[in-house]
């Protein structure tokens, strides 16, 4: 009771506001930190501890308040709990005596679990080694395997399982020693690999260099093939436009098309490459390999394209082009199929350096030939070698233009063969007409050139109207159209008619022609040897439109083209020309030998005495030597040119007369002279006419005759032998009877009128009346001629 009083006491002197505070924080759990940090600051921790001392107090009095209020309930919990422990007491020995007992039955539980534990970690320890083991031996096989893969050349495998070791495997290796000689050994193996591949691929390089002319030669030989298909194709399409042409009846086309795998005809094993290079992009080093391949490509390339010094080029030129073709086959298979190992631009790149080098080699060599077959025969199997490559993709435009560019050069010397051809041809011609006595002569030599101027087989012995020229040409012009062809097919040209065409020309113009010009002025050529000449010339005449249907034929020109108006050759119209100057040739060398026979001057008496009932001997020879040349003539040359032949030489003869009334060497002659060179006129103008009749000329010439030609001299002959000489002067006579006749040369010839004879008294004896007319006729005609001069 008195307790109560006396907590008051305290609560009254020390419950201030600040020790309210300080219990309430206290009492709430809060942080007093705060409070002593300020109570320092301030500079008065003894109010802080004061403060403190005040709460520790006022709790001290409720402690002991709240044990007064309850100490019943104390007293009895003691009580309590002093009952509890003796229980525990007696628990304690309870336990003490189960701990001993449980002690002694788990000693020997305990041992148990000793070996238990022991026989757990071995067993463990054995577990972790068989995996351990396993994991080795795994390693092991794998390894093992990829020895075996390696030794029996199948790399891949070999690195798919270094590849399975090193992802899956490497980390896991517990063993370390085997784990670092595998980390040692994988690099090693992967360079052994890359350099047993790398010596494979060596050896391809070496095999496929080897390879590479006869891979080139298979190829040039199926484009030969395909080129021999074509060729025999269009021989058939020509053959079959002529039939129709002809109208022997209509054609059936069949095309035959043969298919053939070029990969399979070309045996190429690139087996080394995909295998180079599948392995190094596995390695991860697939560029390295890939400018490995085209460097040492390169190499072998620079070194194809050299061309051997020792061997004529001629003899070497296949071996060098099938060892490049056949190398840039190999390259196409190789971009095709290598998957990315050749780039189009390396081929490109590739291609471009060997045809720049393949171009100015065969311009050098080209240059130095001079011998058209050899040109031919490199130009051939150049075109062969850009066919085929032209096959595989490669651009070969500017090897084609290579050989456009030398068609002149070809030409040229194609053209100088020919000619010494020619020349050898003419030189060996007995200018005499061809026998042919059997069939197969007459197929050689005129049917093949289609020189018959009959469908009807002839009669055997045949004599042709050409010498041995004629057909030798034409196999000359023949073999040079095929030539010419041949150098311009199958180039950069698709249409090379008019080339071929223009070359044919120059070969007619500049070296046939001059050469049968040649022969023509040669100053040894006799009038047989003339007019056989141009009997030739007029045949070769007709030959050019066949020279052109062969020239068309061969490039494969429809024939129609060749035979419009327009499309004939030049050389036509100059052989024409040097027909015209083989038969003025001719008539020279006919007229001299005439000239030979009318010196007349020294073989006519002009003075003679009495009338000559008998033409003069020289006109007989001039009538057997006409009868020859006509008759020689008419088998040889054409119906116009042997009326060219006819008026030519009796005009000649005509004109030989007269000059020889003009002649200054012919003072005088009278009427008995004229009288027989009237004769001889008649007898002339009797071998004119038989000839007009008889060759034919007759049909052909119906506006005028071989007469004709003698028509001067007749009207001089009829003039002077006149009963009334000076109707000359009568227009209309004149005009009527001496129309050809010029009356210079009419004053000039009746001045050497002498009607009278030399000896003494000569006129009283022998002249009679009719003469007496005439005489003084002729003198009127005289004086009228002088007064009109």
């Amino acid at each position: 009771m008195q307790a109560k009083p006396k907590r008051r006491v305290v609560a009254e002197n020390g419950d201030g506001p600040e020790d309210l505070v300080l219990a309430t924080t206290i009492g709430n759990g809060e942080d007093l930190g705060p409070a002593v940090r300020h109570a320092f600051e301030m500079g008065k921790p003894e109010a802080l501890l004061q403060q403190l001392r005040h709460v520790v107090k006022k709790k001290e009095v409720e402690i002991e308040e709240l044990c007064k209020l309850h100490y019943e309930e104390f007293i009895l919990a003691v009580d309590e709990l002093r009952g509890v422990l003796v229980d525990a007491e007696e628990l304690k020995s309870e336990l003490s005596s189960d701990n001993f007992r449980l002690q002694e039955v788990g000693s020997s539980l305990l041992l148990k679990l000793e070996e238990l534990l022991e026989s757990y970690s071995v067993k463990k320890n054995v577990t972790e080694a068989i995996k351990m083991s396993k994991i080795c031996m795994q390693v092991m096989d794998l390894c093992v395997k990829s020895n075996q893969d390696i030794s029996e050349g199948r790399f891949y495998p070999a690195l798919k399982t270094l590849e399975l070791i090193e992802k899956n495997y490497l980390k896991h290796i517990p063993v370390k020693t085997l784990k670092r000689v595998i980390e040692k050994r994988i690099p090693t193996i992967k360079s052994h690999i890359e350099k047993k591949v790398t010596t494979e691929f060596n050896d391809w390089l070496v095999r496929v260099r080897s390879m590479a002319r006869e891979i080139g030669q298979t190829a040039i030989g199926q484009a030969a093939s395909a080129r021999q298909r074509d060729e025999e194709l269009r021989t058939r399409q020509r053959e079959a436009e002529e039939q129709i042409r002809s109208g022997l009846g209509d054609c059936v086309y069949s095309l035959d098309v043969e298919e053939i795998d070029e990969d399979s005809v070309l045996k190429i094993d690139l087996t080394p490459v995909y295998r180079a290079h599948h392995i190094h992009t596995c390695l991860g080093i697939q560029q390295q390999f890939r400018d490995y391949y085209y460097k040492n490509r390169l190499l072998q390339l620079s070194s194809d394209l050299q061309i051997s010094s020792i061997q004529p080029f001629l003899e070497s030129h296949q071996t060098f082009f099938a060892q490049i073709a056949g190398y840039f086959i190999v390259e196409d298979r190789v971009l095709r199929t290598a998957g990315g190992l050749l780039t189009t631009e390396q081929v490109e790149t590739i291609w471009e350096t060997a045809i720049g080098k393949m171009t100015s080699m065969l311009e050098v060599q080209f240059s130095r030939m001079d011998t058209p077959s050899h040109l031919l025969l490199i130009k051939d199997y150049v075109t062969l070698v850009g066919a085929t490559l032209r096959r595989y993709g490669y651009q070969v435009g500017t090897l084609l233009e290579v050989l456009d560019n030398s068609r002149d050069k070809y030409h040229e010397l194609l053209l100088e063969e020919c000619r010494k051809q020619i020349v050898d041809v003419l030189g060996n011609d007995s200018y005499e007409q061809m026998v042919m006595k059997k069939e197969y002569e007459y197929n050689m030599h005129v049917l093949a050139f289609h020189l018959q101027t009959s469908d009807i087989m002839p009669a055997f012995p045949y004599v042709a109207p050409f010498s041995s020229t004629v057909p030798d040409t034409c196999r000359i012009v023949r073999s040079f159209i095929e030539d010419s062809v041949s150098y311009l097919s199958y180039g950069g040209r698709m249409n090379f008619y008019d080339v071929v065409k223009k070359y044919l020309d120059k070969l007619l113009i500049d070296v046939l022609n001059e050469a049968l010009l040649k022969a023509i002025y040669s100053g040894t050529t006799g009038v047989s040897q003339a007019m056989q000449i141009a009997a030739n010339i007029s045949v070769l005449e007709r030959a050019c439109d066949l020279f052109l249907l062969q020239a068309a034929q061969h490039c494969g020109v429809p024939i129609r083209i060749a035979e419009r108006p327009n499309a004939s050759l030049t050389a036509k119209v100059v052989l024409k020309t040097s027909r015209d100057a083989a038969y003025h040739a001719l008539l020279n060398l006919v007229n001299s030998k005439l000239d030979e026979f009318l010196t007349l001057t020294d073989s006519i008496n002009w003075i003679i005495d009495e009338v000559p009932q008998n033409a003069n001997d020289y006109i007989n020879e001039v009538v057997i030597y006409l009868d020859t040349l006509m008759s020689t003539a008419q088998q040889i040359l054409p119906i116009d040119a042997l009326y060219k032949v006819g008026i030519g030489a009796l005009e000649h003869i005509s004109n030989s007369i007269v000059n020889a009334f003009l002649s200054e060497n012919l003072k005088r002659f009278n009427v008995n002279a004229i009288t027989g060179l009237d004769n001889d006129l008649k007898m002339l103008e009797s071998f004119a006419d038989e000839k007009f009749q008889s060759t034919g000329l007759s049909e052909v010439h119906k506006e005028g005759s071989l007469r004709d030609c003698l028509i001067e001299v007749r009207q001089l002959i009829n003039l002077l032998l006149s009963s009334q000489p000076e109707n000359f002067m009568n227009p209309v006579i004149r005009e009527r009877h001496y129309n050809c006749l010029d009356y210079k040369k009419v004053a000039t010839i009746c001045e050497k009128y002498k009607d009278s004879p030399d000896r003494l008294f000569g006129s009283l004896s022998s002249r009679n009346p009719k003469q007496n007319a005439r005489k003084k006729s002729m003198d009127v005609l005289k004086r009228r001629l002088r007064d009109f001069n």
